[in-house]
């Protein structure tokens, strides 16, 4: 073999292992003493865009855990509050019954059970204006709580708990016929419409026009097959005779007019709209005060006055017991909602941890395998350097 002392090649290879096997044990032990096998973006970049995503996605689902359970808290204040409220209008109900009984309840015995009846009002309506959660009342007819119970921004990530809508919680809360109806009865009763006859229908929120028709069927169909029509009425033909049903109890409904702008002997124009039963709103039930219940001119100190507030706290009680059965469905929501999180949560955590975290036994073998490699690098680097002292011995001759 060739003897050189400019360049040792034997001792530069060695050098060049030991520098390898040095960076794997340093790779090594900045995975084992962190635990993370990505710790920086040159680790695994593919790895590290992912895991952050799915980090990302950690961290929202955890917040929309927590906002869930505020969500069953508020839904569980609510319901308590009506729970006591319910229980102060039964004891009302059984004074109004007391109250009543004529035959032996003479004005003294109503002025006391009124006596009562009126506290109780009063505590009705002081629960309603108290009842709270983090600051924003909950029963005084106000509170319309949207929660976050996703990780995105989209409509699905939210859940909401509206306590201020008469229409969205309580049966009843309107009085009247529902689907009060309306006729137009065409003059010439029973004749077609010639094809050129234009319809306009108005009911004060725009104008509908029928053309092309040429029989009252037709009219009516072509009525029905409107979207902004049928969003709020239907159309039957009955013998010549156009029948206009509310399907929402518009209390603006006898405002209705069907006319025609026809000029030809086959019809005449057709009369307004004579409005049916027009519904009429209750008291609105908004907020679970007494004014709110439709209860603030209700009074027993009168026998009348005792019969006609049974109806009326019956009616408050079924508005109530409506309005629990609609929180208890939302907070069984919610609480499905956490559930699935929970789960959710668990299992992208799990993938995460696959992408980013360290596998100990599986590190621990590497680093032990380039510690020793390390130190018979160093051992091999110390045997080529003094490989070159036998130069020394050729020179001496």
């Amino acid at each position: 073999m060739g003897l050189r002392i400019q360049n040792n090649i034997a001792a530069l290879n060695s050098y060049n292992s030991v520098n390898r096997t040095d960076k794997a044990v340093t790779s090594s032990l900045e995975k084992l003493s962190s635990g993370y096998r990505i710790n920086k973006a040159a680790d695994d970049a593919a790895g590290l865009v992912v895991s952050e995503g799915l980090r990302s996605q950690i961290g929202g689902l955890t917040v929309a855990s927590r906002n869930a359970q505020d969500g069953v808290n508020v839904a569980q204040t609510a319901d308590g509050a009506l729970s006591e409220t319910t229980s102060i209008l039964q004891r009302m109900r059984d004074l109004a019954v007391q109250a009543s009984n004529s035959g032996s309840q003479d004005t003294t015995a109503q002025a006391a059970a009124n006596s009562e009846f009126s506290a109780l009002s009063s505590e009705l309506s002081r629960i309603a204006q108290t009842t709270s959660f983090g600051g924003q009342k909950l029963l005084s007819g106000g509170y319309n709580g949207q929660f976050q119970v996703g990780a995105n921004n989209t409509s699905n990530d939210r859940i909401s708990i509206d306590l201020s809508s008469a229409s969205a919680l309580f049966s009843g809360a309107t009085t009247g016929t529902a689907g009060a109806t309306a006729t137009a009865s065409f003059v010439t009763s029973g004749t077609a419409p010639a094809t050129g006859d234009k319809f306009t229908f108005n009911d004060g929120s725009g104008a509908i026009t029928v053309t092309g028709q040429t029989t009252v069927q037709g009219v009516a169909d072509a009525l029905n097959a409107n979207a902004a029509f049928t969003a709020k009425y239907t159309a039957v033909n009955t013998s010549g005779t156009i029948k206009i049903t509310s399907k929402t109890q518009d209390t603006a409904q006898a405002a209705l007019t069907l006319t025609t702008d026809s000029t030809t002997a086959s019809i005449a124009t057709a009369s307004a709209v004579t409005a049916g039963a027009t519904p009429t709103p209750a008291s609105g039930i908004k907020g679970f005060d007494v004014t709110g219940l439709g209860l603030s001119t209700t009074t027993i100190s009168t026998t009348a006055g005792a019969q006609a507030a049974i109806d009326a706290i019956s009616n408050a009680l079924s508005g109530v017991s409506s309005a629990r059965a609609s929180i208890g469905a939302v907070q069984n929501r919610f609480e499905h909602a956490i559930n699935n999180l929970s789960v959710s949560i668990e299992n992208i955590t799990a993938s995460e941890s696959a992408i980013r975290d360290t596998d100990m036994a599986a590190e621990m073998t590497k680093f032990t395998k380039n510690q020793i490699l390390s130190q018979a690098g160093t051992s091999m680097l110390a045997q080529a350097n003094s490989s070159t002292q036998n130069i020394l011995t050729l020179l001496r001759g």
